[in-house]
């Protein structure tokens, strides 16, 4: 029983792991020029929240280090997606949101995204797809528990 369970445990994974790179090996070729995914998922994840984030909480909500989500922050702000201040209540902080240029570069990526993800979508089938979900959330909250 447990060569079953691992079998199956690396089977699992294993897809995801292919699945993964082949989403954002297509979603890298027709991301608006010079975006990368993960600015993409730092400006989606902006424009869904109308107050100010902190670098530290976008690393923790990205599950990344500090030092990654300092990186990619560095890179929005020079491209004019984003506006980065210190705190004024505590001058170590910094508040990161989402500007009109970023906004404006998140609305173009998520039209040229929406294609291919509803191409994908549609031959799954959307009952199939519904389907999927809550175990695919599940398994994101059961890794997000075990770090």
């Amino acid at each position: 029983m447990n060569d079953e369970r691992n079998a199956l445990t690396i089977s699992l994974f294993s897809e995801i792991l292919a699945a993964d790179q082949m989403v954002r090996a297509r979603l890298s070729k027709v991301l608006p020029k010079g975006m990368e995914i993960s600015h993409f998922s730092v400006l989606n994840h902006l424009a869904g929240h109308s107050e100010e984030r902190t670098p530290a909480q976008l690393a923790e909500t990205f599950h990344v280090t500090r030092g990654a989500m300092t990186n990619t922050l560095s890179k929005l702000e020079w491209a004019g997606y984003v506006h980065i201040r210190p705190d004024w209540d505590d001058a170590r902080r910094k508040l990161v949101a989402i500007s009109t240029a970023g906004r404006q570069a998140r609305d173009q990526a998520v039209g040229s995204i929406t294609p291919v993800i509803n191409q994908v979508v549609e031959k799954l089938g959307d009952k199939q797809v519904r389907e999927a979900l809550p175990l695919l959330r599940e398994l994101r909250r059961q890794l997000g528990d075990n770090p």
